[in-house]
């Protein structure tokens, strides 16, 4: 017998896992989160916060994402990409990034009612644990996931108390692996990945130092530096990364895999750190240093009966374009209200199937995304000479040949211009952050096809109530005063019929099947002298439907069907489309 019982066994406490411990908890879902060290994360790794991710985290509640707003970084001061030859020297160019360009910060305003941050996970961790601690998750930390066995009824994993050293059971009815890259849950199950992990070397630099003088004037998350002898191999570049504006910084410096990992002492950090910076006198309070790998890594499979993997467990890339823990807390919303209609008896456990139907195709997206966007700062190199050889004498001639009054310079110039303004792929990628469409069994398109647009899907949002996309987004009028998001009114584990004036009849209709399958649905008649109203006529335009249609969305915010107009038999068609999505048929 074991020792303990739960419903969710989640292994790991990052971004994917407390997000996932959160949103059981509440949705009243009894659950365990263990942590195999002493601390939650200790290094500020993750840090670009998108849109998405802050929606999934405003469904916990306004004032869980009030408090990541409070401790992140504002999407003003997260500013203009930074290319220069040193944080003290000649600047070679920049772009304005996430969001920061008149034209793309419109886009932004107009599809969520979020703002992008730059969050640390040092903070942005903690809140979302804080979240699921205070809502009922129960927490074990120095504890150390050992193994797992699977039968018909539930999973048992043996797990070990790293202050008494003694093993222990866990029984619960599922197990989620938000263990990250080295994911022993994901190898346990023998899951399949495709792509190859260790494909390059990094170490992050840790310290403080006040900045200010060679920053504040053009903040920006990312500095780039481009001079000969930066990184491994006599060529490159290093990065300096804004922590908190302007005193904490992390550096992050290449080198050879194929090498022993290097030492990173005080007296390293501080010679990377005056290179960069370009201050020979600078002085550095060290934090702390660490190596990691590059990684070319996704699961083709999330999934294996009852155990299911998350977040970089499943998928393992750099941090180009800022998608790590972004799409780990999506992944968690996925699962979340999934595990909860199972458990609740409300769904069957087909749909638990959906969760690796619709999240695989995005790990495969996002790491192909964030290796292709290294590669893409090839252009650069090669518009500053610094292409190839390692002769740093020769190099630096050629990047200072940009500043000649000749053809040849000019064509550099405009060639150095155009490359790093490609550089919107990675930095201002808005598409790749909110055009994740789902097509499984828990999405119903009656046949609809899919819209085509004319503007590039990695970079513009596509917003449409087309089954499998996210619900647009658009600011509404409660009549009592004040506006709610269009998603405000969707989420919290429960299904939302979106309908207009003549589409009542859909009320009753989800009550009736509310009454057969248990689930609760939430309908919101949208008009003129209705409790919501839509006075600017947006919500008309967004729905794409007539106003006695509906826009079904599920509890993550993703439209799982819609019709134009009322049926002749509304609650036969919403029985039918909730049986087949709830795996109820």
């Amino acid at each position: 017998m074991a020792d303990m019982t739960t419903e969710v066994l989640i292994v790991g406490t990052g971004p994917a896992g407390s997000m996932t411990a959160a949103h059981l908890s509440s949705m009243g879902v009894p659950n365990i989160a263990i942590n195999r060290y002493r601390w939650l994360a200790n290094t500020p790794r993750a840090h670009i916060t998108n849109q998405r991710a802050l929606e999934c985290v405003r469904d916990l509640g306004l004032d869980v994402e009030a408090e990541c707003y409070l401790y992140g970084t504002h999407q003003d001061l997260m500013g203009e990409n930074v290319f220069c030859e040193s944080l003290a020297g000649e600047e070679l160019g920049r772009m304005k990034s996430w969001g920061n360009n008149p034209l793309s910060r419109a886009e932004h305003q107009l599809t969520s009612p979020c703002h992008m941050i730059d969050l640390p996970q040092t903070f942005f961790e903690p809140i979302l644990f804080n979240t699921a601690c205070r809502r009922g998750t129960q927490a074990r930390m120095s504890c150390e996931y050992l193994s797992h066995v699977q039968d018909a009824e539930g999973v048992t994993a043996t797990v070990r108390d790293r202050l008494t050293g003694k093993d222990f059971t866990i029984r619960a009815k599922y197990l989620v692996g938000a263990d990250g890259g080295n994911s022993l849950v994901a190898q346990h199950e023998d899951l399949p990945f495709e792509g190859q992990m260790g494909v390059a070397g990094s170490m992050n630099i840790l310290f403080r130092a006040d900045l200010s003088k060679y920053v504040a004037h053009r903040p920006s998350v990312l500095y780039w530096v481009m001079q000969p002898g930066a990184d491994v191999g006599g060529i490159g570049m290093g990065l300096v990364r804004m922590v908190r504006p302007w005193n904490e910084w992390l550096i992050v410096w290449g080198y050879d895999i194929n090498e022993p990992a290097p030492e990173v002492d005080a007296e390293f950090a501080t010679g990377v750190a005056r290179q960069l910076v370009g201050d020979p006198d600078l002085e550095i309070e060290l934090i702390s240093a660490n190596t990691w790998t590059v990684n070319n890594c996704y699961a083709t499979q999330m999934q294996k009966g009852r155990v299911f993997i998350m977040g970089d467990a499943a998928h393992r890339h750099p941090p180009s374009n800022g998608l790590g823990s972004n799409t780990s807390v999506q992944d968690s919303f996925n699962l979340a209200w999934k595990l909860a209609a199972v458990l609740k008896g409300h769904a069957g456990a087909g749909l638990l199937d959906t969760y690796s139907v619709e999240r695989a195709p995005i790990a495969r997206q996002i790491v192909t995304r964030a290796n292709q966007s290294i590669a893409e700062f090839g252009p650069i190199f090669e518009a500053l000479g610094m292409d190839g050889g390692v002769d740093t004498a020769k190099i630096q001639a050629n990047m200072d040949k940009r500043a000649d009054a000749t053809p040849e310079a000019e064509a550099q110039r405009k060639a150095l211009r155009d490359a790093i303004a490609f550089k919107k792929y990675e930095f201002d990628a808005h598409g790749v952050e909110m055009n994740q469409r789902y097509r499984s069994s828990a999405i119903v398109t009656d046949g609809q096809p899919e819209p085509t647009f004319d503007k590039d899907p990695v970079l513009h949002a596509q917003l449409t109530t087309w089954p499998g996309s996210r619900l647009p987004h658009v600011w509404l009028y409660p009549r009592e005063g004040g506006k709610v998001s269009s998603l405000d009114l969707c989420g919290k584990g429960r299904f939302t019929i979106l309908t207009g004036i003549g589409g009542e009849a859909w009320e009753a209709a989800a009550a009736a099947v509310t009454a057969e399958l248990g689930i609760e649905i939430v309908t919101h008649v949208i008009g003129p002298r209705r409790p919501v109203e839509d006075p600017v006529g947006d919500w008309a335009r967004a729905s794409e439907t007539g106003d006695t249609g509906i826009v079904l969305v599920r509890p993550d915010h993703h439209v799982c069907w819609r019709q134009a107009a009322l049926p002749a038999d509304p609650t036969a068609e919403l029985m039918r489309t909730m049986r087949a999505i709830l795996s109820r048929g």
